[in-house]
């Protein structure tokens, strides 16, 4: 595709980047995952920066919810209940038309995900649980792709770059996925803008850095910070890999790329419900989940299970992190549901 390198003068005329960095970014291929908050904000700057081809990868609808933080979207959207991952094609295609945009619905999971990444010269995170970052972790390690982490919640954010076999991994970091339900959500704990588009431009800097061939640039360290707080940290995290012992990027297993290692889902038959269960060992704190549903949804719970009717949904959530969405047999929806509400 040709294009007209005028648009980026004002980005080429910084020597970092300069001409030959343009064409860099040109010719890179990124995968973004996740079209939510950090999603949208990583894939307008990457487009805007000229960055060549985009895939994005998403499996949920635009709700009015969303327009608060999720820059790419509006009401038109939302009346329309449009996929998010098509909404963003199209916008992003009247942003720069000088670029290769894909977005694909689709729930990223251990039997896709290798096929999804495959190709990338980088992948962004802009997801919204550990299930699926540790799901890009594995995959991104396994096929030596470098991808770059981040997360927010309220007025928190996190941000790392991980070159695999090179840097700590996600692993390294987080030996292993939270319990379901032990985290707070943006849907229960709420998030403003301001630390989504910080997060997402650490990580869109980063992105130019590496794609521009500018390696020795790349922070290295776990970003850490609180924009309510002001607080900032770096914090330090080489030779994390090797004191970790990483059963990802020191070992070779990649246990999210397998049946065992993710959540499942099985439709109920008549119920209008779907199932959603997880590897044996998980715990779950139901009244902790209670806490932070009951400013959302209205909230029974007993020793043995959760219930909790939110919008047009009613969740049951077992103490194995095992839970019931009722109001949907679709199962992209149902992980969407728990995802939201339940975290994983």
């Amino acid at each position: 595709m040709e294009r007209n390198f005028s648009r980026y003068s004002r980005q080429t005329l910084f020597e970092g980047i300069a001409e030959a960095g343009q064409q860099r970014l040109g010719e890179a291929r990124v995968v973004i995952v996740g079209c939510g908050a950090l999603g949208t904000v990583i894939a307008s700057n990457l487009a805007r920066a000229g960055v060549g081809h985009l895939t994005i990868l998403d499996r949920d609808f635009v709700e009015e919810s969303n327009l608060q933080r999720q820059v790419l979207f509006d009401e038109e959207d939302v009346k329309s209940s449009i996929p998010k991952a098509i909404a963003a094609e199209r916008k992003l295609r009247r942003i720069n038309s000088q670029i290769e945009v894909k977005g694909i619905v689709t729930d990223v999971n251990y039997t896709n995900v290798e096929d999804l990444l495959g190709g990338a010269a980088l992948v962004m995170d802009g997801t919204d649980n550990f299930e699926t970052r540790f799901l890009v972790n594995d995959a991104c390690v396994k096929h030596n792709i470098p991808w770059i982490y981040g997360a927010c919640v309220g007025s928190y954010g996190l941000s790392m770059v991980i070159l695999p076999r090179e840097t700590p991994c996600l692993r390294c970091i987080f030996e292993t996925a939270p319990p379901p339900g032990m985290t707070p959500t943006c849907d229960t704990a709420g998030v403003i803008g301001p630390i989504v588009n910080i997060i997402a431009s650490f990580q869109c800097m980063e992105a130019v850095k590496f794609l521009t061939g500018h390696r020795d640039k790349l922070n290295r360290d776990l970003l850490s910070m609180d924009v309510w707080d002001d607080r900032f940290q770096r914090l330090k995290i080489t030779g994390r890999r090797e004191l970790a012992d990483c059963p990802c990027c020191v070992h070779g297993r990649y246990e999210y790329l397998t049946v065992e290692g993710g959540s499942q889902t099985t439709t109920l038959c008549g119920t209008n419900a779907v199932q959603i269960s997880f590897p044996k060992g998980h715990k779950v704190n139901l009244k902790e989940i209670g806490d932070r549903l009951s400013r959302v949804g209205t909230v029974t719970v007993n020793p043995f299970l959760l219930r909790c009717a939110v919008g047009k949904y009613e969740l049951t959530v077992f103490k194995d992190g095992r839970a019931i969405v009722q109001g949907t047999n679709e199962p992209t929806v149902a992980r969407t549901a728990y995802a939201k509400y339940i975290g994983v």
